[in-house]
């Protein structure tokens, strides 16, 4: 249930503003007037998202009332593939969108002006290197078939794995595979290895007879999911940011006190059955108000966002995913919370 690319191609055609956008269905449909991000506007804010776990929980957000409780209009518009949702971002179809630090790396070091307002997630198993059986062993990948989709966070998590097995992504034979063709690829036994996230890797672990060799639960905090704004939609309505960041709150305290509801709601958006989506949401960790305050902190590891994101981006630099270290200081902007968790009762959930 995850993510897509941030390739350059597409890149350039959003800075272009030429960005052809397409297929977007589920509960809230694409407008052709684009997004409203005037200061005092009355407009819906326009908040994407695409198959995720995490992401989700917008649709719990919705079906209970929440934004409607905290007074912010508020369109979903689903991207079956996120690559079509950051590419919206970039080229101002949408107000905000979720998507992972990774991705959220890649437009800015480009100068489009974005504002990372949220932790919904992090990755914490959700994705992973399925291997064929008699493989047992990531050096043992030498020389094989192995697909993922080129500039997703699961290449990045490939190129991780590898980089810890002695190996580059040359010494593979690197397929450039959506997952949604992956996942059946290997299953059918096309592929020696896949990178996929859920429910993707579930479905090749069981029906693939795969093996799983290194998963995002090998590197916690290496795969943060965001809610992302772009930067004249937080200057100009800043309240209604925060509105939405309270009513995320509110559905993960609903889903907390009506644990089979919410499940059953979420699964449903997900077209999936509730035990199924159980095992993909298992496979992430929903951020608190207080897991996002200290994500916004300056610690010296993964538990923050602005050292998790200067890591990320040397890395994508080295394997010349972009071509320059964004400031990020700029991006990461934990001020949202922090204004929510002064105006919460206690100081935080």
């Amino acid at each position: 249930m995850k993510r897509t690319k941030w390739v350059p191609i597409v890149l350039a055609a959003a800075v272009m503003a030429v960005v052809v956008l397409g297929g977007c269905g589920r509960n809230a449909a694409t407008s052709s007037a684009g997004a409203s991000s005037g200061s005092g506007s009355n407009e819906p804010i326009k908040l994407a998202l695409s198959p995720w776990p995490g992401w989700f929980v917008w649709y719990l957000v919705k079906e209970k009332g929440f934004f409607e409780k905290e007074g912010v209009k508020v369109d979903l518009v689903w991207f079956p593939v996120y690559s079509d949702s950051l590419s919206a971002l970039a080229a101002g179809k949408v107000d905000a969108n979720s998507q992972t630090l990774s991705d959220t790396i890649a437009p800015a070091s480009k100068g489009i002006k974005l504002k990372a307002v949220l932790v919904n997630d992090n990755s914490n198993g959700g994705d992973g290197i399925v291997v064929k059986p008699g493989i047992s062993s990531l050096q043992e990948l030498k020389g094989k078939k192995v697909a993922t989709e080129l500039g997703t966070v699961d290449h990045l998590l490939m190129l991780t794995g590898l980089q810890k097995a002695g190996l580059k992504e040359s010494d593979v034979n690197f397929t450039n595979m959506a997952v949604n063709d992956a996942g059946p690829a290997f299953i059918s036994g096309n592929l020696d290895a896949a990178v996929l996230w859920e429910p993707f890797l579930s479905k090749a672990l069981e029906e693939g007879k795969g093996k799983l060799l290194f998963s995002s639960a090998d590197t916690p905090g290496l795969i943060p999911d965001l809610l992302v704004f772009k930067e004249d939609v937080a200057k100009n309505r800043p309240e209604d940011v925060k509105k939405i960041i309270k009513a995320w709150f509110a559905a993960l305290d609903y889903w907390k006190a009506n644990p089979e509801e919410s499940l059953a709601i979420m699964a449903k958006a997900a077209e999936t059955p509730v035990e199924d989506y159980k095992k993909g949401v298992g496979s992430v960790k929903i951020f608190s108000l207080d897991d996002n305050i200290k994500a916004f902190g300056k610690q010296q590891d993964l538990t923050s966002l602005s050292y998790t994101g200067q890591k990320t981006a040397e890395f994508l630099k080295s394997v010349d995913m972009i071509s320059k270290l964004p400031d990020l200081s700029n991006v990461i902007d934990g001020h949202f919370v922090e204004e929510v968790a002064k105006e919460t009762s206690g100081g935080g959930k």
